[in-house]
């Protein structure tokens, strides 16, 4: 073999590695409908299910009912999870007033959750609950397991959205905008 087939076998096997690492590491913004099911909870189950503060404290999703509910489920190995985290905290800012609360779901170690909290300094409330995260992302629709998931919750609880893949802040901002009143 002439050193230019050998040269241009590896520029073709280096294009096709390329190519296959973009396709890996790009966010899933474009999963297909299948991705996603019908929701398999209802409202009262929903409200009812607690995780873990970063005090070790159980807290219940119910405490926050009347409020609209972004409940988003993240990894800190999740790059599109960690790039949404701050726009997430500057939009809790922003609509807090307008009762819309943000509370993210992890099933990572709890001192770990808590530490990635602090580093990105997220103001919303960041649980966990192990397996219980994992199941409740996938009543809620989220067929593949894929992160980030976000799910708005209506004030009784009622599933109003559901996004797997991650979220713009304007993105995010429009949804709110369309169920919630107008920021203070």
């Amino acid at each position: 073999m002439s050193a230019r087939w050998l040269f241009t076998l590896v520029g073709l096997l280096a294009l096709a590695a390329g190519g296959s690492l973009w396709w890996l590491a790009r966010p899933p913004s474009g999963l297909p409908a299948s991705a996603t099911s019908t929701p398999s909870i209802t409202p009262g189950a929903l409200m009812a299910a607690s995780f873990l503060d970063s005090r070790g404290s159980r807290q219940a999703l119910g405490q926050f009912q009347g409020k609209i509910v972004v409940l988003n489920f993240w990894a800190t190995w999740c790059a599109p999870c960690r790039e949404e985290m701050p726009a997430f905290d500057r939009l809790q800012a922003r609509w807090a007033s307008a009762g819309v609360q943000f509370v993210g779901l992890s099933n990572e170690d709890a001192a770990q959750v808590e530490r990635f909290g602090r580093q990105l300094a997220v103001r919303y409330p960041l649980w966990t609950g192990g397996e219980d995260v994992a199941e409740l992302s996938r009543r809620l629709g989220n067929r593949l397991a894929v992160l980030p998931h976000t799910v708005i919750l209506g004030p009784g609880g009622e599933v109003l959205d559901v996004r797997v893949g991650p979220y713009s802040e304007s993105e995010l901002d429009a949804r709110l905008a369309g169920f919630a009143r107008k920021p203070a």
